[in-house]
């Protein structure tokens, strides 16, 4: 049995996604704020924790909704749909506003409910307050892929009598207890705040305060763990339906539908986790520290090894806790040396309890004081210095050895992280003495155990992640019961920023979460979730190419706001450099930009994950005209039917063979938009004009390395260079008009190092006089403007200067 997948809806970025599990490790990547951090903490909110439910947890476009529900309520309706005239309700006057000057804002969330477009929600329900106010709630789906012989885990799931094997479904849903009471006590405290404000306003006074609740959210905002709790109820699996345009299509809520008594996922999963912040380094005294030191504060999620081991201690190998003959030996050296102690403290103090009976304590009829110890094994590991590191040296000293948060971050970090998946593991198989009560109905371990873990790379030095990432599945899968087991799985789940963690995973592994913009269908920016196992389908010699590729060079588009696809190691040197230091690109300096190196000739093969993870892409190409008769590349003119041999031009964008057609086409031309809210572009040579030798006419480059030449003829000129630099101010001085200059300078190109080329160029002191060609400086400023909007349709930012 496992997770076969999740839909999360109504959970905060995530409004609705699906987010397929691997058989054994799944690993979220994405740019910032794309969503990975929203996916890990619904699981953790329906499956570990439901308590920690907050307000800010439900998606932000479904509160103006959710306040027009307060309101509808309060006019004695049941929902803003309904189409029963005003009652009155509750025994209440229907409340005003509880606000004088601001009655349209709430504190919350700023979100005015004159705005709200009542048209726009779905009608599915107008006439069923229930379901409705439920379909705005945070949810997850949680299908099970259940196989022959499971069934006697999954009975409680099993949705009719002839189902034997397949997907099962259940859906967790954050909603009240009693919506009624929800909205009687809702409804009470705006009539009461009404009530002050007519009375306030009859004394004549001036109130500019708002009250609290002055909307449904502001009231949830404080109530939501008196009324809210996480329900179950049954999927029908023949009604599970594929996303669309990545947006998943959860089932229609049954409004006649009874929640399950229990949750039945519990016995089924046992769900550890490591959270991103572990609490690594030196103690810190929490708020109210002790007097007598620091109060050490360890965040849920993460603690400090030493803390780590008393845990797994006292669950595992208590040597008093069902003690076995192997214990012995360590309890009578307990024992001795607590005699042993006793007898030296009651020697002691022997002098001081003499004292104290002198001033009349104890009495004749009080009890006599003396002292006793009680030592524990565990003891030994509740202080900070529990855990050392042994720092070696020449002379072999023992006692050269450090408290555990003298070593590196890192280090403590994977210790902490190995040592917790050991103790998960051992924890679901009951190791050591957690194993030694009488068994019971849930005495034996779930079939399921899904680990989560966020961040890893936190502090890891790259080549360390890669290793985690290796073995982290297998460290929690390294017991004897569990190496061959069919019948018991683990599933790792792990959300990183690392291109290195995603560089060692398989790409199958990787699930891509992508934001989508604000638009009028989403009033808030959301996310969506591509499984990249399926971009290009099975055996597709061009998913095994981008695969090797990725793997080669460590990308980090999966982490990007935008891609720059390079021809060559010529621009791949530059092309950043000019970014770097030229203010009309300023913009770009504080994006995450991934460059790659990819000839044009290929390029177009990252076609399909481009188009699929939905990544504003520049791709700055060659050009390179061919002969149609011969095939051979030739130095580009117009109007003798040359063709380009770049199948990035040919095949993708703009898709145009023909050399005079690509010449001529507009920038704008030159750009492909996708409904999906992106756009790709390509970026390639274009006349220049140029004169030489008194002759003013048009020069048409093929490379990069002709382009430079053309754009900063004067530069070369006066060039002090090796290589092809001095080949170019060779070519100028000999050249005796402009066929002869293209013919020279296609010859020099075709035996010089262009990446030496751009490295002198680079290094050269006069390297910023350089003009940047036209047609990279025009892709530049059209990537920044996509770029700009994606921003504001996302987060936008203060455009002034720190």
């Amino acid at each position: 049995m496992l997770i076969s997948q999740i839909e999360v809806g109504n959970f905060r970025k995530l409004e609705a996604v699906r987010i397929d599990l691997s058989q054994e490790k799944t690993v979220f990547v994405g740019a910032n704020n794309s969503g990975k951090t929203s996916a890990m903490t619904a699981l953790r909110r329906f499956l570990v924790e439901p308590r920690e439910f907050m307000i800010t947890d439900f998606t932000l476009s479904n509160w103006s909704k959710l306040n027009a529900f307060g309101k509808a309520w309060e006019a004695g309706q049941d929902s803003p749909y309904s189409t029963n005239p005003p009652q009155q309700s509750l025994e209440t006057e229907p409340a005003e506003s509880a606000v004088v000057s601001t009655a349209s804002a709430s504190p919350v969330g700023g979100v005015s409910m004159d705005s709200l477009d009542l048209a726009a929600t779905p009608m599915t329900a107008a006439l069923n307050p229930t379901p409705l106010f439920s379909e705005l709630l945070p949810h997850i789906d949680v299908w099970l892929d259940v196989q022959d012989g499971e069934m006697h885990y999954v009975k409680p799931l099993i949705p009719t009598l002839d189902w034997e094997s397949g997907l099962l479904g259940v859906r967790l849903i954050f909603e009240p207890e009693d919506i009624g009471a929800v909205r009687k006590e809702y409804c009470t405290l705006r009539a009461k705040n009404a009530e002050i404000i007519r009375l306030a306003s009859e004394k004549g006074e001036k109130v500019e305060v708002t009250l609290w609740p002055s909307s449904l959210i502001d009231f949830l905002e404080r109530r939501i763990g008196r009324f809210f709790k996480v329900k179950a109820y049954l999927l029908d699996p023949a009604k599970l339906a594929d996303p669309v345009d990545g947006i998943a299509r959860p089932q229609i809520s049954d409004s006649a539908a009874e929640p399950l008594e229990r949750n039945p996922l519990e016995g089924l999963i046992r769900v550890n986790e490591i959270n991103a912040q572990r609490g690594l380094g030196q103690q810190v005294a929490s708020r109210f520290g002790r007097d007598d030191g620091a109060d050490p504060v360890e965040p849920r999620g993460g603690r400090k090894l030493s803390a780590q081991l008393r845990s797994y201690y006292d669950k595992h190998l208590d040597p008093t806790d069902a003690p076995e003959v192997d214990d012995l030996k360590a309890l009578q050296a307990l024992s001795n040396a607590r005699s042993a102690f006793d007898d030296r403290l009651t020697s002691c103090f022997s002098s001081a309890l003499k004292e104290l009976e002198y001033l009349g304590y104890p009495g004749v009829t009080d009890p006599k004081l003396t002292i006793a110890t009680n030592i524990r094994l565990q003891d030994g590991l509740n202080h900070a210095s529990a855990v050392q590191y042994h720092v070696p040296s020449a002379t072999a000293d023992p006692s050269q050895r450090l408290p555990e948060d003298s070593n590196g971050l890192g280090y403590q970090n994977l210790v902490s992280m190995v040592f917790a998946l050991m103790s998960f593991r051992d924890g679901w198989m009951k190791v050591g003495k957690a194993g030694l009560a009488p068994p019971t109905a849930t005495s034996f371990p779930p079939p399921l155990h899904l680990v989560l873990i966020e961040e890893p790379e936190a502090h890891l030095h790259a080549q360390v992640q890669q290793v985690f990432m290796k073995h982290a599945y297998d460290v929690l899968r390294n017991h004897a019961d569990l190496k061959n087991s069919t019948k018991l799985k683990t599933q790792l789940v792990v959300s990183t920023h690392s291109s290195h963690i995603a560089h060692s995973s398989d790409f199958e592994s990787l699930r891509y979460f992508r934001r989508l913009p604000a638009s009028p269908q989403r009033s808030v920016p959301t996310a969506f979730v591509v499984n990249l196992k399926n971009v290009f389908g099975e055996g597709d010699k061009t998913g095994k190419f981008v695969t090797r590729y990725l793997k080669a060079t460590h990308c980090d588009l999966f982490f990007a706001d935008g891609a720059v696809l390079i021809e060559g190691s010529a621009e791949r040197i530059l092309v950043p450099h000019f970014v770097e230091s030229r203010a009309e690109f300023e913009y770009l300096k504080r994006c995450y930009i991934s460059w790659l190196e990819i000839g044009g000739s290929h390029a177009h093969r990252l076609r399909q994950l481009i188009e699929t993870v939905g990544l504003t892409t520049l791709i700055i190409t060659d050009l390179d005209a061919k002969d149609t008769s011969t095939g051979h590349a030739i130095a580009p003119q117009r109007r003798t039917g040359q063709e380009a041999r770049n199948d990035t031009l040919r095949k993708w964008i703009p898709a145009k063979k023909g050399l005079d057609e690509l010449i001529d086409l507009t920038e704008d031309e030159k750009v492909r938009r996708y409904s999906n809210g992106f756009a790709v572009r390509s970026a390639y040579q274009t006349p220049v004009k140029i004169t030489f030798k008194e002759v003013e006419t048009e020069a048409i480059s093929y490379t990069f390395e002709d382009a430079i030449f053309f754009k900063n003829m004067t530069f070369f000129a006066e060039s002090k260079g090796t290589g092809l630099a001095a080949s170019y101010k060779k070519v100028l001085t000999e050249a005796v008009d402009v066929p002869d200059l293209v013919a020279k300078v296609r010859h020099a190109i075709a035996n010089a190092e262009k990446a030496e080329f751009a490295l002198d160029l680079l290094y050269s002191e006069d390297v910023d006089t350089l003009l940047v060609p036209d047609y990279i400086t025009n892709g530049l400023k059209w990537f920044i403007s996509e770029l700009q909007v994606t921003e504001d349709a996302h987060a936008p930012k203060s455009n002034v200067a720190p």
